[in-house]
């Protein structure tokens, strides 16, 4: 059992961050941040999801053009900005990563089960990169506002990844947040039965 502190680190006090102060976030985090991530669970363990670390300033300059115009200050002043994508072609690393069966050949010809597969396992993956960002120190802010095809189209031409979201990492400034939005009370969210 986690303790309260940790707890709240992950989930209870943890905030999604807009602003965010000058405070490195070095390589070795980053390694450390996958490094805990690829442990968590997908589906026949097919691990599809594909992190791209922006970080320099002439890369941050090619993502504006596909940004809405609420996400360009939060994404530019984050110290990386990560796409969360999925390989179209995760499939073909199966014979490695699930070999106690032939599950590439489940795959081999089926669009829909491919897109539909590596969609839900890269966004849980998106999720563990976030709680993995946490539990290291740092602060996540996930975001939806981008055009997806001029992303794609910018980052990765040659169709082989497919983006679902982005996410700035880094020290938030926790003096720029607002109060704490409410949540559904578990009789509004669970059913049991």
């Amino acid at each position: 059992m986690l303790s309260d502190a940790n707890l709240e680190i992950l989930f209870t006090k943890a905030r999604s961050h807009k602003s965010w102060l000058n405070k490195e976030v070095t390589e070795d985090q980053i390694d450390q941040i996958y490094n805990l991530l690829k442990f968590a669970p997908t589906s026949g363990n097919c691990c599809p999801a594909r992190f791209t670390f922006i970080k320099s300033d002439e890369a941050k300059e090619r993502l504006i053009p596909t940004l809405d115009k609420g996400n360009i200050d939060k994404s530019m002043n984050a110290p990386y900005v990560v796409i969360i994508s999925y390989d179209t072609e995760f499939y073909e690393s199966l014979s490695i990563l699930s070999p106690h069966n032939d599950a590439k050949a489940g795959f081999i010809g089926k669009e829909n089960k491919i897109k539909n597969t590596a969609e839900f396992n890269s966004a849980l993956q998106g999720a563990y990169f976030m709680m993995a960002s946490r539990s290291i120190g740092l602060d996540c802010c996930p975001m939806l506002g981008f055009n997806k095809e001029k992303l794609n189209q910018e980052f990765f031409p040659d169709g082989k990844y497919k983006s679902l979201f982005i996410c700035g990492i880094g020290y938030g400034d926790s003096s720029k947040l607002y109060d704490r939005a409410p949540r559904l009370e578990f009789n509004q969210a669970c059913t049991v039965i």
